[in-house]
Formats: structure tokens, C-alpha cells, sequence
């Protein structure tokens, strides 16, 4: 340990400090960079992307780059769930790419649900336009909140909590959603663990659930597989 006597006598422990600076560093804040250009067309055939797809050339950049209208259309709810989620991140609307926003239209039948999933990288908020909306969350230490939703009603889900919607009116409900990333990403819970190729083992999904390989391959054979 290196030790220097300082001018009042006292001895300062140079060792010490070092070993705190390295483990308490400085306070700072981190977000996105701000962009470097005023705009970020992205170029999705690219084959590289890290956090976001290299910029189209601007003087191939059109108007209808800056325009989206696939929220304009009802999407198909004659499925399992009797819901439809029409995307409209980076993916779709490429115009997103390094802004780091989206929105999704989700439509849903009477009796229909939105299943239990969670985005990773965003935090979700939502506003009902029509019908009547049961929206939950789950946080991690198992606390459940919910609400029914009537239209012009907002609702906030924070980054990464399971959660769902679920129509309890007797007319379709609409709702639009919005993120703070441009590929928010979709963790859908029945389908990660029953629809998953390969196939997630039975003996896994048995002990997690507490039942028999049957019913294991009964809620499988719901999903295909």
C-alpha cells in the first residue's frame, strides 16, 4: 500500500482512493446520441445492422419515405386469439430507423385477446380509440394490475413486464400503442413456449407447470405443433 505524509501530518492512504474511484466513478448520464444528419432513412436489404440499419442515400430518399399507412387498414382477427397486431417499427416504416420510435395498431374481436407478452427494449403506452378494454400487467415480483378501458382512455406499460389486452365489450376494440424504439420486439408467451422451433423440451414445460406431459402436448397441438 502506498502511503505519503501530507503537510499537516496525516497520512493519506493513496491506495484506498484509487480502489474507490474504481469502484465509484463519477455520476453520469447516458441516452441515444443525438442524430448527426436530419434524417436516417433505413436501408432494410442492407445485410449489417447494429441498432439500426445504415442510412438510405439521401438522394435516393423520396417523400413517401417520411409517410406510413398500414395503420389504416383493420387487421384480421380470425385466429386462435381473435387479435391482430399491425406493426409499424423500423421494419415496416423505415423511415423509424435511429429515432427511436414506433406504434402498432391492435385490433381485437369481441371475447379476443391480446396474449400475455412483453417488449424488451421499450416502454409501451397505449390509447383506446373503440370498444371496451381489460388491460393487465405483472410485475416481477408478482403483483397484478389491471383496468378496464373505455375509449379516450390511456394506458402505460413499463419496459419489459408481461402484460395483455383483452376485448370484454361486445363490439371490436381498437387501440393504438406507441414505443420509445424504433424494433420495441415481442415476447408472445404461449407462442415462445408452445410454438418454439425446436420445440421446447416436455420435461421442462411439465416441472414448470406442475402437469402432465398431456396436457403439454394437448396446448401444443392448440398451436400446431
Amino acid at each position: 500500500m502506498a502511503i505519503v505524509k501530507n503537510q499537516s501530518g496525516s497520512y493519506v492512504q493513496f491506495t484506498v482512493i484509487l480502489i474507490g474511484l474504481l469502484l465509484f466513478p463519477l455520476p453520469s448520464q447516458s441516452s441515444d446520441p443525438d442524430p448527426l444528419q436530419d434524417f436516417c432513412i433505413g436501408d432494410t436489404k442492407s445485410e449489417f445492422s447494429v441498432n439500426g440499419f445504415p442510412c438510405k442515400p439521401a438522394t435516393k430518399v423520396t417523400s413517401d419515405d417520411f409517410f406510413f399507412d398500414g395503420l389504416s387498414q383493420e387487421g384480421n382477427t380470425s385466429n386462435l386469439f381473435g387479435s391482430n397486431v399491425t406493426q409499424a417499427n423500423v421494419v415496416a416504416f423505415p423511415g423509424l430507423n435511429t429515432l427511436g420510435i414506433s406504434m402498432n395498431r391492435v385490433d381485437i374481436a369481441p371475447g379476443g385477446i391480446n396474449p400475455p407478452h412483453s417488449h424488451p427494449r421499450a416502454t409501451e403506452t397505449g390509447v383506446l380509440i373503440n370498444g371496451k378494454l381489460l388491460v393487465g400487467l405483472i410485475t416481477t415480483g408478482n403483483v397484478f394490475y389491471s383496468k378496464i378501458l373505455s375509449p379516450g382512455q390511456m394506458f402505460v406499460i413499463p419496459k419489459g413486464l408481461v402484460h395483455f389486452q383483452m376485448n370484454v365489450g361486445e363490439e371490436k376494440a381498437l387501440t393504438f400503442t406507441a414505443f420509445n424504439s424504433h424494433l420495441p420486439g415481442a415476447v408472445v408467451v404461449p407462442t415462445n413456449l408452445f410454438a418454439s422451433k425446436p420445440s421446447v423440451p416436455d420435461g421442462v414445460l411439465t416441472k414448470a407447470f406442475q402437469v402432465d406431459k398431456r396436457v403439454i402436448d394437448e396446448i401444443k397441438s392448440k398451436f400446431g405443433a
